[in-house]
């Protein structure tokens, strides 16, 4: 009986506490949105209900890239990742569309933004790297990519030089061919940030960290060509891959 009662009682008071919720109006729930962190509360957020979906995934919080859109037709929408990261503002999340490729290439990112893909897996999304271009992404500040799938033909995923870049649940792919021997998934010419105390330059200073991960082809996985080091390698074998977590921080 009081199993019952204190199962009646918890029943009660979730429904009147999620009343209370979609009680508020659509810009206070949209501004509480904005505090949660694009993965994975953000992202299960949206998939409570149609309104909240709509709320999670509106423009003033993410942009999103839709490579069948010909124009600016919508506000936040663009057909490219590179009219998207132009666009964007220091902190804004991009939602990259599900489907089809994204061609990256060279593309500069100077801003702290977060890079997401728009499908369920990796595999969904994949920003392809045409043979002649240095890398897809080359970051200049702190960056988050997750969710994505990067493909280079020839050259590096991702070219990292200054700022902490956050590599969470992607695939970094290069094509197999006669001079994959110079290709690596992650390049990094980052030095460290000797002049800042031990505990700011671990907030503020220049790193690579990558976790649940695969990557393939190439002749390394990490080329540094800077004073970072890779450090803290863990590997552990999936049904169809291998999944690596690793930092490359300044060694002391």
């Amino acid at each position: 009986m009081k199993y019952e009662k204190k199962q009646n009682y918890s029943s009660r008071y979730s429904s009147t506490t999620q009343s209370y919720v979609n009680n508020l109006d659509d810009g206070c729930l949209m501004h509480i949105f904005s505090f949660l962190s694009p993965i994975p509360d953000r992202y299960n957020t949206a998939l409570v209900c149609h309104r909240w979906l709509f709320l999670a995934c509106h423009p003033r919080l993410w942009l999103r890239v839709d490579r069948t859109v010909k124009a600016l037709a919508e506000s936040g929408v663009f057909p490219s990742i590179e009219e998207a990261v132009v666009a964007a503002r220091p902190g804004d999340t991009i939602l990259i569309g599900a489907g089809g490729f994204h061609f990256a290439s060279n593309i500069q990112i100077n801003k702290q933004l977060c890079l997401i893909g728009g499908g369920d897996v990796p595999d969904d999304t994949t920003l392809v790297c045409s043979q002649g271009s240095d890398s897809a992404l080359e970051f200049l500040s702190t960056c988050k990519l997750a969710n994505l799938t990067v493909k280079a033909e020839l050259g590096c995923c991702l070219l990292h030089r200054s700022g902490r870049l956050i590599i969470e649940d992607c695939n970094l792919q290069c094509e197999s061919n006669p001079l994959d021997y110079l290709s690596y998934a992650i390049i990094t010419t980052a030095g460290a940030c000797e002049a800042l105390p031990p505990s700011t330059a671990k907030r503020n200073g220049n790193s690579v960290s990558v976790s649940q991960t695969r990557i393939a082809g190439g002749a390394k996985a990490v080329l540094t060509s800077g004073t970072l080091a890779l450090q803290r390698v863990r590997v552990i074998y999936a049904r169809t891959s291998l999944l690596f977590w690793f930092d490359v921080v300044h060694q002391l």
